[in-house]
């Protein structure tokens, strides 16, 4: 059951805003190199295209020449990802080749950062975020066929009326511990919607599989989980169920947050720590220069956070969540997506082809660090 409102949101360009064309129905999209045949092997074994000796350890070239890649999900063994300007979704076979699975055609860049952004799986569904034009909203798939011929069917609008806009489109989903959807949602570049628990801006919100308000939630028959958010984009739980979520900030601070139920988290009228009781303060923050953060990924006791702008990887220990040690440092440049493969290892996306960043011959890449 889809829910939600209509909301349009006005314009107003972050420090450093992401500027690609729209592509709504994507005519002609680069082609996609990978690592040459590995054979069918089980568990999977791909074969890099490059290895990468790097402060952090060996790293792993799997694939070249994505477009503004922005999400990684598994589909048992196999990985999709979502490109958010061409609004494909690529299936890695087992043998390392790319090959397309769909392309989710309402998917609206708006000519910033907007478009197919977070991926999710459950029950042998994906869960797509997306934005269309007039808003963000979840689009739910049947996943078919066998590896190697996967497709999309079925569509299914399971949640829409999330605020959009060229910029603040947050867009990273996620199934909690709980069996619940977590979706984050940027505050569209109206501020004062943060602090409106009536609008879906500037939030983290909760649902069913099926689209449908929990009746647990913090707010009476509201999606809305936390607020005062400006543009999450990373979400993860550690195993004893607490969420983190990251944050970009404006001019001055980037933040990791706890994410408790009804939570505050103080945008526009805090942005870090503030230490006013009404609005919950980071666990840690970082400058926007250092950081900008999209995903965060936790792996082996560890959060991982990828900078777009500070083009880096931070690891941030989960038994001293107020430190962190920063890796690969213009290494490959931005970094959007961090997530744990079915083997074990840690899986990054660039994205030097999102707009902002300056994108090298092989650009946009997909890494793999066998033991982070």
């Amino acid at each position: 059951m889809a829910i939600g409102i209509l909301l349009l949101a006005g314009c107003t360009p972050e420090s450093e805003p992401e500027t690609d064309t729209p592509a709504t129905t994507p005519a002609e999209t680069p082609e996609v190199t990978t690592a040459p045949d590995a054979g069918e092997t089980a568990p999977v074994e791909y074969e890099p295209l490059d290895t990468v000796e790097t402060d952090i350890g060996t790293i792993d070239v799997l694939a070249e020449n994505l477009e503004a890649p922005w999400s990684i999900v598994f589909f048992n063994d196999t990985p999709l990802i979502s490109e958010r300007d061409t609004a494909r979704i690529l299936e890695m076979d087992a043998s390392g080749n790319m090959r397309e699975v769909g392309v989710v055609e309402r998917a609206a860049s708006q000519g910033g950062e907007g478009g197919l952004l977070g991926l999710a799986i459950h029950n042998d569904q994906l869960y797509t975020y997306l934005t269309t034009g007039p808003d963000n909203r979840i689009i739910r798939y049947d996943i078919t066929g066998e590896p190697g011929s996967y497709q999309l069917d079925s569509p299914e609008e399971l949640f829409v009326g999330i605020p959009a806009a060229g910029y603040h489109n947050g867009g990273r989903i996620g199934f909690g511990p709980d069996g619940m959807l977590y979706i984050t949602t940027g505050d569209a570049q109206e501020p004062s919607q943060s602090q409106d628990l009536d609008s879906l801006a500037g939030k983290i919100l909760r649902i069913t599989p099926e689209g449908d308000i929990p009746d647990d939630n913090p707010f009476d028959d509201s999606p809305v989980y936390s607020y005062g958010h400006r543009n999450p984009q990373g979400l993860a739980w550690s195993e004893d169920g607490t969420m983190y979520s990251s944050e970009f900030g404006e001019d001055d601070w980037d933040e990791l947050n706890i994410i408790e139920a009804g939570g505050n988290y103080g945008w526009p009228e805090v942005e870090g720590t503030g230490g006013e009781p009404d609005y919950i303060d980071p666990v840690q923050q970082w400058t926007p220069a250092e950081a900008s953060p999209s995903a965060i990924e936790i792996h082996n006791d560890t959060i991982y956070m990828v900078a777009l702008r500070g083009q880096r990887l931070w690891e941030i220990p989960l038994d001293d969540a107020e430190s962190s040690t920063d890796y690969l440092a213009e290494e490959f440049g931005r970094l959007r997506e961090a997530t744990t493969a079915p083997d074990g290892s840690l899986w990054l996306l660039t994205n030097n082809t999102d707009g902002v960043g300056e994108p090298d011959e092989n650009d946009d890449l997909l890494l793999r660090i066998e033991e982070p």
